[in-house]
């Protein structure tokens, strides 16, 4: 980790105040917040979803988006006043001197254009570098983010890459024209545990060689651990502690910081079952009649039970939720539900079958029609699948709002008026409102903070002790694994690598993969990162 206050002062914002429009007024989403940064220093910024880490990141480059205004307060970068800068001005340095890695990497590509291009567009547009040697830094940017085939993955669309994946790719575009300031948005929220730890030390590498500041915004904790020299700690759009690392870990002085430490997931205990509600037999899949990813699958999973599915990004895990809604028939073999064959198309299966599946995606922005509000979002699923119609879907839309923890008022609201975590928790109760039989969650606990994830889970398992509800539940988090599941599935590069009961897979001796997977979690301790770095020196 780099030194902090190595440099000098690069960005200084002094009491900014941001507001924002919704329920037809104003209302404040900053109130008032000092932030310091010098060069080559990483700043991480903790908090609740909603807290303002991100409204606050962006602000750092001049930005509000739609719906918010800089209401006051000064930002200075550089020596250049960002408040009095003109949209010219700020634009000559976004792309250039600052750059944004944000949250939602699908909805950040045009989907029209090769990845290389978008990659290297900024930095050629800003006279940075000429694009034939924009582009060959871009494929050792690709390299050092452990993308795979650096060299030709630059030629594929964002549709034919993973969201690990086009993560990365992201990450690379905002690191191409070596900019003073990286905002860093959740940037390794989509990534898989192996995965995240390669991004960390890229990360790390590239802003300690070029004395880059950044901004790292974050819910994980033992992720901003090993990133940050300092730690800010935001709720309800204020501060509430400033610290060095190490001082924020081991001695933070107030309440809030103290509670976000100790929360924990929960641990589930596992209830095996013999009645399989849903089973996988030998399933062979692939995108585009050639590209096989899927090899010889086969997954059991127990009714009322919680299978996940781990694995590193591009291990088939999300292919195979494709799989079992329809969305991608297999190429070979088949699927029984509920004791019965499974039509493999979606548009052969009937309406009760097309119920009692429901997924929920793992990027909450492109999930939501943008022009409709929640109400329409959550209602339509019970206007299609239950007849609801006026007072009584409205009345079950604020039902289901109420047991993911939000109010009615957030009906009338856009997608675009959420936060992250606000965002997916619609997507959540837009998928409770079919009351189906099974819901596939694919990483639907990645875009929350701790607190909220939490509670969700609660959520979710209250909901399978209630209603009998089977989860298969994709995702990199291994807390999340211990958290909720009853068995465990590790896949990688399309295969079955073991099934098996939750105690049973997460107890040595373990499988070289899955011992793979567990010590690539991030830990607390501030030198974890360090650890695996002098480890793999040394190897």
């Amino acid at each position: 980790m780099s030194d902090a206050r190595k440099g000098d002062v690069l960005l200084e914002m002094k009491d900014t105040r941001i507001d924002g429009f919704s329920d037809n007024r104003w209302h404040q989403i900053i109130k008032g917040v000092d932030l310091a940064l010098h060069r080559g220093e990483v700043l991480g910024l903790i908090g609740e979803s909603g807290a303002g880490k991100s409204t606050l990141g962006k602000a750092a480059m001049g930005y509000a988006q739609p719906g918010c205004k800089i209401k006051s307060g000064s930002i200075m970068f550089d020596g250049i006043d960002i408040m009095a800068a003109t949209e010219a001005e700020k634009r000559k340095l976004w792309g250039s001197r600052m750059a944004y890695v944000a949250q939602s990497a699908a909805a950040s590509f045009n989907p029209a254009h090769r990845l290389i291009g978008q990659t290297v567009e900024s930095t050629v547009a800003h006279n940075v570098r000429g694009e034939a040697e924009a582009r060959e830094d871009a494929v050792d940017l690709f390299r050092q983010l452990s993308l795979p085939d650096p060299e030709t993955i630059g030629e594929r669309y964002p549709h034919q890459v993973s969201g690990g994946q086009l993560q990365r790719v992201m990450t690379a575009m905002a690191m191409s024209p070596r900019p003073d300031l990286i905002i860093f948005d959740e940037p390794t929220t989509a990534l898989d545990v192996t995965t995240q730890v390669d991004v960390l030390l890229s990360m790390r590498a590239i802003v300690e060689e070029f004395n880059t500041a950044a901004i790292y915004i974050t819910h994980d904790l033992a992720v901003v651990a090993q990133m940050a020299d300092r730690i800010k700690v935001l709720r309800y759009g204020e501060e509430v502690e400033d610290a060095d690392t190490a001082t924020m870990l081991s001695a933070p002085t107030q309440d809030y910081t103290k509670s976000l430490w100790s929360v924990r997931a929960l641990e589930k205990p596992q209830n095996p079952s013999d009645d399989i509600v849903l089973s996988i037999n030998n399933v062979d899949a692939a995108y585009g009649g050639n590209i096989k990813v899927l090899h010889d699958v086969s997954i059991r999973v127990p009714r009322g039970r919680t299978v996940s599915i781990v694995g590193e990004s591009g291990s088939g895990k999300s292919t195979t939720a494709r799989v079992v809604t329809g969305l991608l028939p297999p190429m070979t073999g088949s699927i029984t539900f509920d004791g019965e064959p499974l039509p493999p198309e979606l548009k052969s299966r009937s309406k009760d079958q097309l119920r009692r599946i429901q997924m929920i995606y793992q990027m909450a922005d492109t999930a939501m029609n943008p022009k409709q509000s929640v109400g329409e979002i959550i209602g339509r699923p019970l206007s299609f699948y239950h007849d609801m119609t006026g007072a009584q879907r409205d009345a079950r839309v604020v039902e289901l709002l109420d047991m993911i923890e939000l109010d009615a008022s957030f009906a009338d609201r856009l997608p675009g008026e959420l936060s992250g975590g606000q965002k997916q928790r619609i997507c959540i109760a837009r998928a409770l409102a079919a009351e189906p039989d099974i819901i596939i969650c694919d990483e639907v606990t990645s875009a929350l903070d701790q607190i909220v994830q939490e509670g969700i889970l609660k959520l979710l398992l209250r909901l399978q002790r209630e209603f009998g509800i089977t989860y298969i539940f994709i995702t990199h988090d291994i807390a999340v694994v211990k958290a909720i599941s009853d068995e465990i599935v590790v896949m990688f590069q399309g295969g079955v690598v073991e099934q098996g009961l939750k105690d049973d897979v997460l107890a040595p001796p373990f499988k070289d993969y899955t011992k793979l997977l567990l010590d690539s979690v991030p830990e607390m301790d501030p030198n974890w990162l360090d650890d695996i770095a002098t480890e793999r020196a040394s190897q």
